[in-house]
Order: structure tokens, then C-alpha cells, then sequence
């Protein structure tokens, strides 16, 4: 590479050390008419990422960070680096044809009025990314958004300018903002700027760079002549970061940072942005509600047929035990499910659906000798149960089976392009891991020759599916799920082109062109349906967080309307307890949910993800002014890890005799 490069890569990594090796052999075989630079920025992955590749790309430069600093921070540490007359801010779950660079770079120098550009971005499935052409969130534009019209009226320039759904996807044109995954900037134009706002955590921050460019008189624009494809969001399925509080957030402080003037507008895109992400949580776990709604309904029903057995009609009870027995009913139902685990932590089985209803019953039970009113029959209690657990049953056993047939844990049909050893090597390791879903249909060439499928030995067991020129037919004649790709012989630019052409089926493309051992593990995990491996924090199971967020309201409501007037008055020296105290403020904080009784303790550049910061926990109670700041994070993630109701008492405990012990010593 040259000392002085036309181009700046900076790429911010967090954990997709795969994909990122992927997107550098991409670069790698870019056209050598264009001087590159490469700034890897490693946001504390967890994944070994730096000792992986530093080996592999010696003239690389890689910084590693200490810490999660966020999209923005990271990127602006790179720019400082950077040395190129134009900087491409680029994800590392993408690739990048081999003419991509040169096609920037000569736009650019085209067109002297524009201050960032981005490409055509295609998804993994060849599908067009709508986010990587899109207009700024004036009032107008973020009503369409947060309230679908956009996605009702695509066609319309009227409701359609957020995602330019309006417009043709194969011209070049001026838009207000491109994607962050790929922004060919002048680096001129970002230094006028600042770089990024490191406001922004992640989401948001290259709207607002756009917009800022925009406010100095350059022009943003789409270039449709060159295409990359971006793998979404691969770095936040490897973390715990809550990616729809992240991008509601985002929009927030974009909106008070550029439209703070107008106070109506402010208050309606608040409205508009809580509507949005509630539907975006609700959307998220959406099988459970279903789950949910379906139990409830049943028990509901099984309590009448109950009745109707036992007293001759399905509303026999008294008048006054309507509506109030059913909503008991789907309340301890709810909750006794909560409490086993059945809802929001794993998929629905069998086994904890039958042990909560084995909860429920006892709870009704108990509650008919404290009501006597509502104590009609416990053989309708019994009954209703029993009832409930054989449909429970069945229809935890049909979804089951639909899983098994046509949903995730389906079969999954394989075909693999390239008749060579790497192709060989990967049916050999589907082969070992013993996947029952996993079905290898066929080989594809990249060539229409026949004969060279039996010079492999691996892929003479395997039907010859055809040459890839009929892809689409392939596709469909086969039924296939999935497409991996490992022949070298196919251009970037070729094998964009090829994926985008199949992108009206439903088949998943995966690129393993360059054959490594990780690519392969990473591949045959995403065919078999395995998650990525995060941590199990007890904190974020849904029963021990309602209970915790129960106990620190119940908590604060009784020490703000008992315990602290009750100090109060014994204390001697009112005004001084007033003055030191913050007491009252925390204990507000607390019950409007910003804070916990206990929780994490602040360490400087931290972001919490999963918890509360807390008044106390293990942090506080352990010195924290002798503590490192990787002891304390330690003890944070223990406490994420490992949290019960048992281990806050223990620190509550610990705590105030503490607090006891000291107060002896200062007097």
C-alpha cells in the first residue's frame, strides 16, 4: 500500500471476527488501481478477533479498545488514524465487489459537490436493503415511519420519503443520508464536521453526520452502479445489547438535538417513537403472546365446561363471581406460568406448562379458604386443571410438530455451488455433526459439466443439480433453504449479481469462497439453527426481573412514606440529615425505574446493557475505591450472572451492618 492512500477502510469490529475476515478478503481483492488503507477498531471484542487476524493481515492496522465505546466514538478514534482523501466508514459483516473502490472513488471525483456517498446494499437473501437510501425524520417523515404509512404506501412520494421507497433502486441520485454499514466520505467533509456525535451509541449516527453534512452545502448521494452485501446485525445477535431500545433511542436524541424548537413536534414524536417501540417488543415476542392468549382462553373455557358439568350450565356460579373468577383465574394461571419459566425464557414445553398448572391449582385451592364466597367447588378447580393440562398438551405437541416440519427446526435443504475440495470438506463436517434437519440435495457448477462431480470423492454420493446460470430454477425445482457458496472462480461482482437475481425465493446464501475453519463452524451453525453463544444472565430471565422491578417499588414506597419520616423524626439535627441526604432523590429514582435497591455499580465508560445501576450491590459493598476497573465490571457481570432474590437480601444485609459498623466508629 502507498504511504499517502486514496481510501481510509476504518471498520469498527465488535465480536463477528468471521464475518470481518470475510469483508478484509473482499478488500483484498479490490482493484489494484486504487490505494487503500485498512483501520480495524476493535470495541473489546470477546472473540479473540485482533489474535486471529492480526496474524493473517500484517499490514492492517488494528486498534484494540478496552472497553465498548460504541459505533460513533470508535469510528472518530479510526478517523484520527486515517490518512486517505476519502474515508469509507464500512461494517464488517459485508463484502465489497472488486470494482466497488474504484466506482466510489470515480463518482466522487465527478461530482466535487458531494460529501458522502453509499452504495447499492443488497441483504444475505439478494433482497434490496431499504435503509441504505433515506430521507432526514422532519416531523412529516417521521409520522409515515413510526405510523406504517410508508409501509402501506411504498409508491407514494407523499408517505414514502423515509426508506425513498418512491424512487428506482438502479439510479444514482442526491439523498438526504446513506447507511453507516457503507459511507464513502471526503475526509475533508468530516473533519468540517467533527466525525460522528458520540451522543450516539449505535443507530442514528450517520443520519445526523448526513444531516450535518448537508448543513455545511454538501450534497449526500446514491450510487447505484455498485452493490455490497451486509450481513444485518450480526454484531448485536453476539451481544446482549438491546437493539430496539437502541434505535428508539436514537431517534430521540436526533429529534431533540435538530428539532428542540418545536415543542409539539417533540411531543408527538415521543408519542409516536413509545407507540412504535411497544409494537417492536410486542412483535419481538409475539409467539408468546400467542402462547399466552391461547392458555388463557383455554382455562377460561375449561372453567365452564367445568361448571356446566357440575352444575348444569357453563355460568351457574352466582352473579357476583362474574367477571371477577375469570380474571382470578387468568391472573394466577399468567403468573404460576411466569413463575415456572414457561413464558418468555424458553420455547413453551410441555413439562413446565403442566408444572405450573400444578402451581395454579394450589394457589386456587388455597384462596377458596380465605373466600369463602367464591368457594363453589374444588372438583371444578380439579376439573378445570385437568382439562387444561390435556389441551395444554396437545397444543404444545402441534406446535411442536410444526417446528419440526415448517418452522425453524424444520428440515433444511442444502445445496452447495462449486464442485471442489472445500465443498467436499464442508458435506464431510455436516456429515460428522450429526444433524438430523439438515438435508444435502445436491451440487451446483459453476460450469455445466457433468463428469468433473465424480473426480471428488465426497460429492459422488450427491446429485448433480445443474450449472448456476439456472439458479432460480434450481432453487425452486429442489426446494431449497439454503445456498453455499465456496467455488473462488466467481467474481464478488459475479456472485452479487448471482444472489440478487434468486432473491424473489426464500433461500439463505452463505459465502465460504475462502475456506476457514471458522467460516465452516459459523456456516453449519446458522444452517442447523444454532444461536450465536451468549452469556445466561439471570438478570434478564423475565420472572426474576418482574419480580426484582415488584420488590424495588415495594420497597421504595414503604421508605419513602414510612422509614425515612420515620428517621426523620428521630434524628436531632434535621436540617444537617436534609442537606447530606440524597436519599429521597434515589429512592424517587428507584421507583421510576431509572435505578434498583441493588444493582450495578457506575464504572466510567461502561454502558449497562442488562441492569440497573443500583444503591448498593456487590460492587459497593466490596471497596470499590480500592477496585480496578476490571475487578468491579467483573463483579457487575457476576451479579448479571448469577442474580436471585436470596443474593440481593445478602447484600442488603451485608449492607447495612456496613453501614452500622461505621456509624459506631464515627462516633
Amino acid at each position: 500500500m502507498a504511504e499517502q492512500p486514496q481510501i481510509s477502510i476504518v471498520i469498527v469490529n465488535y465480536n463477528v471476527k468471521d464475518f470481518l475476515l470475510q469483508c478484509l478478503r473482499s478488500i483484498e481483492s479490490s482493484s489494484r488501481k486504487i490505494t487503500y488503507e485498512v483501520i480495524v477498531v476493535d470495541n473489546n471484542s470477546t472473540d479473540g478477533s485482533i489474535n486471529f487476524l492480526s496474524s493473517l493481515f500484517p499490514k492492517i492496522k488494528f486498534i484494540q479498545l478496552t472497553e465498548n465505546i460504541g459505533f460513533a466514538r470508535a469510528n472518530n478514534i479510526g478517523f484520527k488514524e486515517a490518512k486517505g482523501e476519502y474515508i469509507l466508514v464500512l461494517n464488517p459483516d459485508t463484502i465489497i465487489q472488486e470494482d466497488t473502490l474504484e466506482i466510489m472513488v470515480k463518482y466522487m471525483e465527478e461530482h466535487p459537490e458531494v460529501g458522502c456517498s453509499g452504495c447499492k446494499v443488497l441483504n444475505s437473501d439478494g433482497s434490496f436493503q431499504l435503509a441504505c437510501r433515506r430521507g432526514f425524520p422532519t416531523p412529516w417523515v417521521s409520522f409515515t415511519k413510526l405510523f406504517g404509512l410508508q409501509k402501506i404506501f411504498p409508491n407514494s412520494k407523499v408517505f414514502g420519503r423515509y426508506n425513498q421507497t418512491f424512487m428506482r433502486i438502479d439510479e444514482s441520485y442526491y439523498i438526504d443520508s446513506v447507511i453507516g454499514a457503507f459511507m464513502f466520505c471526503r475526509q475533508k467533509a468530516i473533519d468540517e464536521v467533527g466525525g460522528f456525535d458520540e451522543d450516539f451509541f449505535m443507530y442514528g449516527e450517520d443520519i445526523d453526520l448526513c444531516y450535518r453534512l448537508t448543513q455545511r452545502g454538501w450534497k449526500i448521494a446514491y450510487v447505484h452502479s455498485t452493490s455490497i452485501i451486509h450481513f444485518k446485525g450480526e454484531s448485536t445477535k453476539r451481544s446482549s445489547i438491546n437493539e430496539i431500545k437502541h434505535f428508539y433511542d436514537a431517534m430521540r436524541i436526533f429529534s431533540r438535538k435538530h428539532y428542540s424548537s418545536s415543542r409539539l413536534f417533540l411531543m408527538f414524536l415521543k408519542l409516536g417513537i413509545t407507540f412504535r417501540s411497544v409494537f417492536a417488543y410486542l412483535n419481538k415476542y409475539k409467539n408468546y403472546i400467542l402462547i399466552i392468549f391461547l392458555d388463557l382462553l383455554i382455562i377460561n373455557s375449561a372453567l365452564m365446561v367445568s361448571t356446566w358439568f357440575r352444575f348444569g350450565g357453563i355460568f351457574n356460579f352466582p352473579d357476583y363471581a362474574y367477571p371477577t373468577v375469570f380474571i382470578a383465574l387468568s391472573i394466577i394461571t399468567f403468573f404460576s406460568m411466569v413463575i415456572v419459566g414457561e413464558y418468555f425464557e424458553t420455547k413453551p414445553t410441555i413439562r413446565k406448562a403442566l408444572f405450573g398448572l400444578l402451581v395454579s391449582f394450589f394457589i386456587l385451592s388455597s384462596l377458596t379458604y380465605y373466600f369463602k364466597d367464591f368457594a363453589f367447588s374444588r372438583g371444578v378447580i380439579l376439573m378445570t386443571i385437568a382439562i387444561t393440562a390435556v389441551l395444554f398438551s396437545i397444543v404444545r405437541g402441534f406446535m411442536l410438530l410444526f417446528e419440526k416440519t415448517k418452522g425453524k427446526d424444520s428440515d433444511r435443504r442444502i445445496a452447495f455451488v462449486g464442485l471442489n475440495d472445500k465443498t467436499a470438506s464442508m458435506i464431510e463436517q455436516l456429515r460428522g455433526s450429526e444433524l438430523t434437519k439438515v438435508i444435502i440435495v445436491g451440487v451446483i457448477s459453476t460450469q455445466a459439466d457433468n463428469e468433473k462431480v465424480n473426480d471428488i470423492g465426497f460429492l459422488k454420493d450427491f446429485e448433480f443439480l445443474g450449472s448456476i446460470e439456472i439458479l432460480p430454477k434450481i432453487i425452486d425445482n429442489y426446494n431449497i433453504n439454503e445456498i453455499v457458496i465456496t467455488d473462488t472462480s466467481i467474481a464478488k461482482k459475479d456472485l452479487i449479481k448471482t444472489i440478487s437475481i434468486a432473491s424473489s425465493s426464500t433461500v439463505r446464501f452463505h459465502i465460504a469462497q475462502e475456506y476457514e475453519e471458522l467460516l465452516a463452524a459459523r456456516i453449519i451453525n446458522e444452517i442447523s439453527g444454532v444461536e450465536p453463544t451468549l452469556p445466561k444472565l439471570n438478570i434478564n430471565k423475565f420472572r426474576l426481573r418482574t419480580f426484582k422491578r415488584l420488590f424495588d417499588i415495594f420497597v421504595s414506597i414503604l421508605l419513602l412514606t414510612i422509614g425515612i419520616p420515620l428517621v426523620f423524626l428521630l434524628k436531632s439535627n434535621k436540617k444537617e440529615y436534609l442537606k447530606s441526604s440524597n436519599i429521597f432523590y434515589d429512592l424517587f429514582k428507584v421507583l421510576k425505574g431509572d435505578y434498583s435497591i441493588v444493582g450495578l455499580y457506575e464504572i466510567q465508560g461502561e454502558k449497562t446493557e442488562s441492569g440497573k445501576l443500583g444503591l448498593t450491590g456487590l460492587v459497593h459493598i466490596s471497596n470499590p475505591e480500592q477496585l480496578s476497573s476490571a475487578a468491579m465490571k467483573n463483579l457487575n457481570n457476576f451479579y448479571m450472572q448469577e442474580y436471585s432474590f436470596s443474593l440481593d437480601m445478602d447484600i442488603i444485609i451485608k449492607f447495612l451492618f456496613r453501614k452500622k459498623s461505621g456509624n459506631k466508629r464515627n462516633t
